[in-house]
């Protein structure tokens, strides 16, 4: 199916954090790398989902959604940042996939309480931006999360932890991997109010 045919269906417009792999991306010790990605619009049969390693057309992706859990699917169509996958399931699960969604979407139009903590993460609407290191090469990545302190990016780059770089303008240091992607605490605290300027930045300005 294409994006367009899907945007014309009954779907929820829902942000889930989760994470997929590729059946060609393999890490230095053979193992299959596993990326960080958000949903932007999803149906019992199928999601579109903001990537920061777009698969091919036709080819199998392992995936997991915290709200959803595991799912097997195949890629139907491309976008420059995303995907939409097709959703291999039961009949039973498409069920509790459905009521799952409408309780998402009464839960999104729910005004819940903010978290206040000082350094609490949040996720930023814009999901990609670019990461530069020392020697001036830029690598783009996805923002799984923000804090004033750091940020939580994936990407088809690999840092070692210790590497100093910059998050859009922001500086700091790679600081820890996870399974998904890896955390740059920054030089200095940001103020909240400026982050999303200061880490997103498009391919346009990053050259210029």
């Amino acid at each position: 199916m294409s994006v367009a045919e899907f945007l014309r269906q009954r779907a929820v417009e829902v942000a889930v954090t989760g994470s997929y792999s590729l059946p060609r991306w393999y890490d230095c010790e053979g193992k299959l790398r596993t990326f960080a990605c958000r949903t932007k619009r999803v149906s019992p049969f199928r999601m579109i989902v903001d990537v920061p390693v777009v698969g091919k057309i036709g080819e199998r992706v392992t995936s997991y959604f915290e709200d959803f859990g595991e799912f097997q699917c195949t890629i139907s169509a491309t976008l420059k940042a995303g995907f939409l996958m097709e959703l291999d399931m039961t009949r039973a699960r498409r069920a509790w996939m459905s009521e799952k969604l409408t309780w998402l979407e009464k839960k999104q139009k729910d005004a819940s309480v903010q978290d206040l903590r000082r350094d609490a993460r949040f996720v930023p609407q814009a999901s990609h931006t670019f990461l530069t290191l020392a020697d001036g090469s830029s690598h783009p990545c996805f923002v799984i999360d923000v804090s004033t302190a750091g940020v939580a990016v994936s990407s088809e780059y690999d840092p070692p932890v210790g590497t100093p770089l910059a998050v859009g303008a922001c500086v700091g240091r790679v600081i820890r991997k996870f399974h998904n992607g890896f955390a740059i605490k920054f030089a200095e605290k940001q103020q909240r109010d400026d982050l999303v300027r200061l880490i997103v930045r498009s391919a346009a300005l990053q050259s210029a």
